[in-house]
């Protein structure tokens, strides 16, 4: 008998590519920031900018949970696990670092064993469209506004406008692990990382963590090159840009934090007591959004990028009168050698599988912890 975390989507999928479902897996690591280097991050939290004692526990953290799952699959003589999570807990004043997933076997013996974050009907559609997982990478940066840099951008954002200091700083960290990403991937002989997710999450007073997942993969139609190609397209919709000759190129990022500055933030609060638009915040998020859009402009012109598509764009309010715009997408160009192995894509690898058990007692955090459980990397 098996007890899988897989869904009967994920198993007709996974079905018609000669994978059968496995056991759940899990592998986790306990971490102590340590009297030392936690002196040394608190330092370093007050001069600002990337904590690289923190990145450096955490990154090893997750890994060592990684290995432990890759551990426990090959023990069961999987040929892979699917649907992989990189998750992190508190534990009695410590650190829990907890890997997830599902083993699934295959009929080839012979072939190599990985690890990807995507789910079943994802991993279908990347394997149809020519994307063969290899292992489960991640990227991610531990990063801290400073007191310094904090103080600069607190007198720069009085005047109102794009405040450089604090926008510097989420653009640097977000590129930093995308680029720790594809080294990871590099390194695994990949040359396409697949279904990038990206989070930021809190860690600590005053610190916060950028990370990024996503499935390296190899693609024989694009060849070998120093950086892998990079997209947060799901599944579906890699397989339908495969069947137009499109191959992905990079993942674009864009960030902008804008400041309505004393004088603006005086006048909206006037403007609010009255019914009717206030135009010194629309034109603060309308300048902030061009300003991000040009960030994702200028970088898809250097790469020589067609088109840029499936762009999201993120608002975060970071304190009174303080936005953040962020913008993501993927950079998409023309390939003459990329194909689909099926004619047309199957109605299971589409659907997008649902909770079914809800517990109202718990608290928020409870609740989004479970759903990133289920669905998220």
């Amino acid at each position: 008998m098996i007890v899988s975390g897989l869904s009967g989507n994920e198993l007709y999928c996974l079905a018609k590519k000669g994978l059968a479902p496995g056991a759940i897996l899990v592998g986790n690591s306990v971490y102590s920031l340590g009297a030392l280097r936690g002196f040394t991050s608190g330092m370093r939290t007050l001069a600002g900018g990337e904590i690289q004692s923190l990145s450096e526990l955490i990154s090893d953290g997750r890994h060592a949970a990684i290995r432990r799952l890759e551990e426990e699959a090959q023990t069961a003589k999987a040929s892979g696990a699917t649907g992989v999570t990189s998750q992190l807990t508190r534990v009695g004043g410590m650190h829990e670092f907890l890997a997830v997933g599902s083993t699934v076997h295959g009929v080839d013996a012979k072939a190599p064993f990985f690890t990807t974050a995507c789910s079943g009907q994802d991993l279908y559609c990347q394997i149809d469209a020519g994307y063969s997982p290899r292992h489960f990478v991640i990227g991610n940066v531990a990063f801290a506004m400073g007191v310094g840099r904090g103080l600069t951008g607190a007198l720069r954002a009085m005047a109102g406008g794009e405040v450089k200091e604090y926008s510097d700083m989420y653009n640097h960290t977000r590129h930093l692990a995308l680029q720790r990403l594809e080294a990871e991937a590099a390194s695994r002989g990949a040359n396409a990382v697949v279904d990038v997710t990206t989070r930021i999450m809190s860690f600590g007073s005053g610190v916060k963590e950028m990370l990024m997942v996503g499935t390296a993969s190899h693609n024989p139609a694009l060849g070998a090159a120093p950086i892998p190609a990079t997209s947060e397209l799901t599944g579906e919709e890699l397989w339908n840009l495969t069947q137009l000759g499109y191959a992905p190129v990079r993942l674009l990022l864009g960030s902008s934090v804008y400041s309505l500055g004393f004088s603006g933030g005086i006048k909206a609060f006037f403007s609010s007591l009255s019914r009717g638009e206030v135009t010194s915040m629309t034109r603060l998020v309308y300048e902030a959004r061009e300003n991000c859009l040009a960030h994702i402009h200028r970088e898809a012109a250097e790469l020589n990028i067609e088109a840029v598509i499936g762009v999201k764009i993120f608002i975060n309010e970071l304190s009174s009168g303080l936005v953040e715009v962020l913008a993501i997408g993927t950079g998409m160009r023309k390939h003459n050698g990329v194909a689909t192995q099926s004619e047309a894509l199957l109605p299971q690898a589409i659907i997008r599988d649902r909770d079914t058990f809800f517990d109202e007692t718990v608290g928020a955090t409870a609740q989004l912890a479970r759903t990133e459980s289920r669905g998220a990397t």
